[in-house]
């Protein structure tokens, strides 16, 4: 397979930004230039890219996706969710259970990555999702492709509300993974969705959205999370935290020194409460996005190393599956096609470096899953490498979607970046705003 240089980039890995250029062989980085490429080296052989004014970052490593195959596939499959990913410089992921039928079974769990094996664009893994009653099946998982185990400790769909303290204490005392949780508490929910409901019948306001699904309810289910990991010392990752609350459960430093970490997702550092008025139900996410309060508190927790992983929980509905009243306007929205642009926007804003969107997008879901040479642009890693034109905008049209369901949060709206390629083990994937029709995906490899 002829070599590819990706020349006179400024690479961003490491918490370094320099000048240099990255030479892939195969699937992998054979040799990471600092400054000029050496004279004595023979291009004649070599697939020249001059990548002149552009960045270079590890490819995005997303620890949260609902791609929604098998039983959904109306909102997504793996093809075409993963298709946006790579279109948005994301080349893993790690998909969720609940689909139909759910992934609680190891058989289940194994018809999902023959379908990932067939059709996805991005390397990838999928969690197992724990019951009240299939801790069995949990015990006999392959810790070596499954990234982790998926509890439901909140409102979920079918039998996934783990919700019996005997199931939950054989949980965290038996499974050796990231146990990756999902933190509201339901009798909260559904005491406060009664008090919203007696008082407006079917005709909730969307804006009381955050005072039904509460920081009370993420609070109360987080405590009970990181008191059950530190009584059977499991490794716990608390996904999409959403309120400034619930930071006092986590410390800061590096996530190789943790034993239990936290998640947040790009709608909760991009949006606030006061984006309901125009928004609507475009943005009701469970847990729900919270006050701008909260939104900068998480933000500041990002930067400060106590929010450890920034993903999507990219959860696609259709969009008429998000209108109607507030009950029945579904939870969740796409997102994987934008994530990194969303954040290189927040970049601009002076709130994250960009050493600290490769860190926690990259390099930190890496080390916290420990997955086998991803991550990282070093000699010797699979070459998983996205390439971004900070200087050129992205305007954002319902026709410029790669998703099925054809809508977005951010219709409309235009981003300061690009992504301008995206490789995936050492092959170019996406360019200049069109996929490439190779799937050079694998599934994720856990040095465990």
């Amino acid at each position: 397979m002829k070599k590819i240089l990706l020349a006179n980039a400024t690479i961003v890995n490491q918490n370094k930004e320099f000048l240099g250029s990255v030479l892939i062989s195969g699937n992998t980085i054979e040799e990471v230039f600092v400054g000029a490429i050496p004279h004595s080296m023979n291009l004649d052989s070599i697939e020249y890219i001059d990548c002149s004014g552009k960045y270079i970052f590890p490819g995005i490593i997303d620890d949260q996706v609902h791609f929604r195959e098998p039983g959904l596939t109306h909102k997504g499959t793996i093809k075409s969710e993963s298709k946006a990913a790579v279109a948005g410089g994301i080349t893993s992921y790690m998909e969720m259970p609940n689909v139909i039928p759910q992934t609680t079974t190891i058989q289940n769990l194994e018809e999902k990555f023959a379908l990932a094996a067939r059709d996805s664009y991005a390397n990838y893994s999928f969690y197992i999702g724990a019951t009240n009653s299939n801790i069995d099946q949990l015990k006999a998982i392959d810790k070596r492709i499954t990234c982790g185990v998926k509890v439901f400790m909140g409102s979920s769909t079918g039998n996934m509300l783990v919700d019996n303290d005997e199931a939950l204490t054989a949980i965290f005392k038996n499974v050796k993974i990231p146990i990756a949780t999902h933190c509201e508490d339901e009798t909260t929910i559904r005491k406060n969705l009664e008090h919203y409901t007696h008082i407006y019948g079917d005709a909730i306001p969307i804006q009381f959205h955050p005072l039904i699904r509460s920081r009370e309810a993420c609070m109360k289910s987080s405590s009970f999370a990181v008191q059950l990991a530190k009584k059977h010392n499991a490794r716990l990752h608390i996904l999409h935290v959403s309120t400034a609350d619930e930071l006092q459960l986590f410390e800061s430093g590096p996530v190789s020194n943790k034993q239990i970490t936290a998640e947040v997702c790009v709608h909760h550092l991009w949006f606030s409460a006061d984006d309901y008025h125009t928004k609507g139900a475009s943005i009701k996410w469970n847990p729900a996005i919270k006050n701008k309060e909260d939104r900068d508190a998480l933000q500041q927790a990002v930067c400060a190393n106590i929010i450890d992983v920034v993903a999507t929980d990219h959860a696609p509905h259709l969009y008429n599956e998000k209108t109607g009243n507030y009950t029945s306007a579904a939870s969740g929205g796409p997102l994987v096609q934008h994530s990194l642009l969303a954040m290189l926007d927040l970049h601009t804003q002076n709130i994250f470096s960009l050493s600290e969107i490769v860190t926690k997008m990259c390099h930190a879901p890496a080390e916290l899953f420990t997955i086998y040479n991803r991550g990282y642009i070093a000699k010797g890693m699979f070459a998983d490498i996205v390439v971004v034109d900070l200087h050129k905008k992205t305007h954002v049209t319902p026709n410029s979607l790669l998703y099925t369901c054809g809508w977005s949060p951010f219709n409309g709206h235009t981003f300061s970046s690009t992504i301008d390629k995206t490789f995936v083990n050492g092959q170019l994937v996406y360019a200049n705003g069109q996929i490439h029709d190779v799937q050079a995906a694998t599934h994720l490899i856990f040095s465990r």
